[in-house]
């Protein structure tokens, strides 16, 4: 193990430890950078009101936004909506906020994995929607209710990725199978983001962009789940790693 391992920011989300609040990370999105991307870590507390982003970012050559059970406020997005379904994280949702103007800023790169890939969209401007799993417009984008954990992360659908795009070239391929576990998802872009990849119902299931001069790449599903399963998990995590190290992500 290299004593010069580029250090990846990972951030936390907030979440309950009997009747405290805490910040926590499941080891599976750690597992896999430390693992496939090949860097040291930093785990990023989601507490805006005790620390500034750019305090942090100048700390790291990269940043991973993990997924989380918690949905991004509406309010963000500017969607009104009362009834709009939880549970929220108000706090991540004001750190990842800061932490992506902060890492474009340093032009660090920024990788995102579910809520993270929400979090990018909506920070370039762009808003989620909440049917992904009950239109009948759509592919079943969540499994259902009734089946246990593992069960949930076993619901998949096809994603056609871009010709020429950063995934598609480094896949090597033209589709993925990727699992979907997802309530909310993209309704309009952001701005300056590249659509990387859309599942069958047209739904944006990963994008790129240029974040001064640093890849930025996320995607909605979870490369994270199983990853050592899944050559192209593998892949999104060995990309994270040369991007870490200022090396183009895909030739």
């Amino acid at each position: 193990m290299s004593a010069t391992r580029p250090v990846a920011g990972i951030i936390c989300c907030t979440r309950t430890v009997g009747v405290e609040p805490a910040q926590a990370v499941m080891n599976r999105y750690v597992a896999g950078a430390l693992t496939h991307a090949d860097c040291a870590a930093l785990l990023v507390p989601s507490m805006p009101s005790l620390m500034r982003a750019s305090e942090v970012a100048a700390r790291l050559d990269g940043l991973l936004l993990t997924g989380s059970p918690s949905n991004m406020e509406p309010g963000r997005y500017g969607d009104t909506t009362d009834d709009a379904p939880g549970p929220f994280d108000a706090d991540r949702d004001t750190m990842t906020s800061d932490l992506i103007k902060a890492m474009a800023d340093l032009g660090r790169p920024v990788f995102g994995i579910c809520r993270g890939f929400q979090e990018i969209n909506v920070a370039f401007g762009g808003t989620l929607r909440r049917d992904m799993a009950e239109n009948a417009d759509l592919l079943a984008h969540h499994a259902p209710d009734d089946v246990d954990f593992n069960g949930m992360f076993d619901h998949e659908h096809e994603v056609a990725l871009t010709p020429g795009g950063v995934l598609a070239r480094t896949f090597g391929a033209e589709r993925a199978r990727v699992n979907s576990v997802h309530y909310q998802g993209v309704d309009r872009l952001g701005d300056g983001l590249t659509v990387e990849a859309r599942a069958d119902d047209g739904v944006i299931e990963a994008v790129s962009a240029d974040l001064s001069g640093a890849p930025l790449l996320a995607v909605q599903w979870h490369p994270e789940w199983r990853t050592a399963a899944n050559p192209q998990s593998i892949a999104f995590f060995s990309l994270f790693g040369r991007a870490l190290r200022g090396q183009p992500v895909a030739s």
